[in-house]
């Protein structure tokens, strides 16, 4: 290790789990309106400060549930010339597969950047 790089010690099993349920939190939207906004919402204010592992993944959860918002309302717009139906699938189907991917990534201790994703909140 040269004196550029830092060791950085491996998340716990439990901030790694909690990290991972930031992501997953993302499914409550299957439940309720805004879930998927919410849930990422509450869990990383809860849990921000119990470990930076956490904080981050929370935030990047976060902002990739706001970019899949903001890209729902936009399909939803594009939905009057119907190419807006279509794009709505592959949405649903994309943030499904990165959001568990982010989840198993994280429980790994590995932090996960979720690609095309508006970064509102830092």
């Amino acid at each position: 290790m040269n004196d550029s790089q830092v060791a950085v010690p491996e998340p716990s099993k439990e901030v790694r789990q909690w990290a991972m349920l930031c992501h997953f939190a993302a499914f409550l939207g299957l439940v309720f309106p805004f879930g998927s906004l919410i849930g990422p919402l509450i869990l990383w204010q809860i849990k921000k400060d119990m470990h930076p592992f956490i904080n981050d993944q929370g935030k990047e959860a976060l902002n990739f549930q706001i970019t899949v918002a903001i890209a729902w309302m936009v399909c939803m717009v594009l939905g009057f010339v119907v190419i807006g139906f279509l794009l709505m699938g592959v949405l649903v189907i994309g943030a499904l597969v990165l959001t568990i991917i982010a989840g198993i990534k994280a429980n790994k201790g590995i932090a996960y950047r979720y690609p095309l994703t508006w970064r509102p909140v830092e």
